[in-house]
């Protein structure tokens, strides 16, 4: 077993108001022909044009792939590699919410490494060095994935979410500026913050975190749970953009090096089934997984109790006061921001029962249960799924 652990974040970071007018130099010192894989909304709000007018500004050409309508597949990856290698681009950006991003980080590898992304899945096929650089532009504050050497990629056959992870997918460059999260509407940064939530708390109780990831998760933490349902609620706290920015891009950095558990092994399968956003899936989730992972971590929720405790409330006292606490939170916050269970976003139920036990294994087969403190068999997926399917937030009842 190794004794030593390993940290990897991209090559540069820029954050915080008005970073993304750096754009254009960043991009210029990478290639001179860029590639921008983004969305339609990203178009209607004028956010392209803007890129292209800041890269011109540095004497560069692009090219725009919008084809993103939803979250990524195979099919993306098709459609922009072959525009890529068509229009010969040699720096590629990425515009848009975390589905774009992953899009991007694919075809930067496969436009050297050649193949089909699932060739990658698992290390089948090892990865070479990416031959163009990659540029990470969030607009969400949430995936963290501008920081991640992961992308996740449907595959529109067997209807399973790939995740795939080496190195060769951390983008070049992130930039993060709170502006550009600025119109995502109520739903999305709902979606979104507790996705990041996600991040930090599974980083923090992976059995591979480490204290880099520790620290990073910690941190990230604090700043999602003083500033998203601020960020709900109100579109003009700026402070609250710029928190949940930071707290994304923590949390990032955070489970790229210490991994997800077991909320997003059981996520995926959700997504890819029934097309729920990755962001809601993980919410309907959070909950009901904190409560079953419990005993096997009750210092550590202990831990992160302080970061939600509230001026009304006593503070709890014993370490299963303080866990229960801390989680009791987390369903209030996902009560606040509307976070509705698999029922009531209209997942249907024999469908859904039919589906359980695919859903586990599928769940089981992409790694990230393994990671987490309480390792769940089969079954106890499966039951864990069936809880989530009509989950309360404003229960208090506790899984032991």
């Amino acid at each position: 077993m190794n004794t030593y652990a390993t940290f990897q974040t991209p090559q540069k970071v820029l954050y915080g108001p008005d970073s993304f007018q750096q754009v254009g130099k960043e991009a210029a010192a990478k290639g001179k022909k860029a590639l921008i894989i983004t969305d339609p909304i990203m178009a209607k709000l004028g956010y392209v044009e803007q890129c292209r007018q800041l890269l011109a500004a540095e004497g560069l050409e692009s090219i725009v792939y919008q084809g993103v309508a939803s979250e990524p597949t195979d099919a993306y990856v098709v459609e922009a590699l072959d525009l890529l290698r068509d229009e010969a681009c040699d720096v590629v950006l990425s515009l848009g919410g975390g589905s774009c991003i992953d899009t991007a980080k694919a075809i930067v590898v496969l436009e050297r490494s050649g193949g089909y992304i699932g060739d990658y899945l698992g290390g089948k096929k090892a990865c070479l060095p990416p031959g163009i650089a990659h540029i990470a532009i969030p607009t969400t504050a949430g995936t963290g994935s501008e920081a991640t050497d992961v992308t996740v990629i449907t595959n529109t056959q067997t209807h399973v979410k790939m995740m795939i992870k080496h190195p060769a997918f951390m983008p070049a460059v992130a930039i993060v500026d709170p502006a550009l999260t600025r119109s995502a509407p109520p739903h999305v940064i709902a979606a979104t913050g507790i996705d990041a939530l996600c991040h930090a708390i599974e980083a923090y109780l992976s059995k591979k975190a480490h204290p880099m990831t520790k620290m990073l998760a910690y941190s990230a933490v604090t700043h999602i749970v003083h500033s998203l349902q601020r960020s709900y609620e109100d579109p003009h706290d700026l402070d609250a953009k710029e928190r949940m920015c930071i707290g994304s891009l923590q949390a990032g950095m955070a489970f790229s090096n210490a991994s997800v558990t077991l909320v997003h092994g059981m996520s995926r399968p959700i997504g890819a089934l029934f097309h729920v956003p990755h962001g809601i899936s993980n919410a309907m989730l959070l909950p009901a997984v904190l409560e079953f992972t419990q005993p096997s971590c009750i210092e550590e929720l202990a831990e992160l109790m302080p970061l939600f405790v509230r001026e009304q409330d006593a503070e709890p006292v014993t370490l299963k006061e303080r866990a229960d606490y801390t989680i009791r939170q987390v369903k209030e916050l996902c009560r606040n921001l509307q976070i509705p269970n698999l029922r009531s976003w209209g997942i249907p139920e024999q469908e859904f029962h039919t589906m359980l036990e695919k859903m586990a294994r599928d769940a089981w087969d992409s790694g990230s249960p393994s990671n987490n403190p309480r390792v769940p068999t089969i079954g106890e997926i499966m039951d864990l799924y069936r809880i989530c399917y009509d989950y309360s937030y404003s229960c208090d009842r506790m899984t032991q």
